[in-house]
């Protein structure tokens, strides 16, 4: 194996231990949460998860535990993109320009997080989210899918899901030169993808807050979205899927 090809391999597997670390952090956190015992740094920082009348804080830990997650579910799906980036760079230093391509993804990914955080803590504190997973109630549940069954028949969903699905396409259209370039080509995919995803991430208040399984099932669900063959059932059928789902939580509530 020549230099080249190790260091491209090495950058490869950073991205890997990076998603690696952040799954094993959510795995700890939602151990903290169920059980609420320990001293360390993540009991502390679920502790303030449960108390929504203190913003500042609360705000500060939600925002952490929204990064880390978006890190560990939205990794698999920007490296197939970053696979192609590599091979096109052309400019020099082509492991760290992918290595900033895949940043600037998931720097749009954390400013979504601030979002995300601050909606979970308006849920929290009046009243919608409970337990300690902060799972939302049937009524609540029920309409958020719905919400996301009817968004992935949009033809916003689509288009933006074509910029996800085809990373050469991608690259073709908006490809920009150097550094600073890959940063921007990134940061810009990044924003496509929420674009195709944000409402699919409001479904964490369905599962709750702090589940693992639904992060997993979630993270899963959006690389399949992207990897599977195209054509206008992958996102519809499991769209009308999401309604009938959600129709059916409602009713039982």
């Amino acid at each position: 194996m020549t230099l080249g090809a190790v260091r491209q391999v090495a950058g490869y597997l950073a991205l890997a231990v990076v998603a690696a670390a952040a799954w094993a952090f959510l795995v700890a956190s939602e151990e903290a949460m169920v059980t609420m015992q320990g001293d360390g740094p993540i009991a502390r920082l679920m502790a303030l998860m449960m108390r929504p009348g203190t913003a500042g804080p609360y705000l500060a830990a939600a925002v952490v535990m929204w990064v880390v997650m978006m890190i560990a579910m939205m990794t698999p799906a920007v490296l197939p993109m970053a696979l192609v980036h590599r091979r096109l760079y052309r400019d020099g230093h082509p492991n760290l320009a992918t290595f900033l391509f895949a940043a600037g993804y998931l720097a749009g990914w954390a400013v979504f997080s601030i979002a995300a955080a601050l909606l979970q803590w308006w849920l929290h504190r009046s009243g919608w989210l409970h337990g300690m997973m902060l799972v939302a109630g049937a009524p609540l549940g029920g309409g958020l899918l719905v919400a996301a069954g009817l968004y992935q028949l949009t033809p916003f969903k689509e288009a933006c899901l074509s910029h996800c699905r085809s990373p050469l396409g991608y690259f073709l259209e908006h490809w920009r030169a150097g550094l600073a370039g890959s940063f921007a080509m990134g940061l810009a995919h990044g924003l496509f993808c929420i674009g195709c995803c944000w409402v699919l991430m409001v479904l964490m208040f369905v599962g709750g807050a702090m589940s693992v399984l639904t992060m997993v099932l979630l993270a899963v669900f959006i690389l399949a979205e992207r990897l599977l063959p195209g054509g206008p059932w992958v996102a519809r059928l499991p769209g009308f899927a999401m309604i009938a789902g959600g129709a059916c939580l409602w009713f039982a509530g």
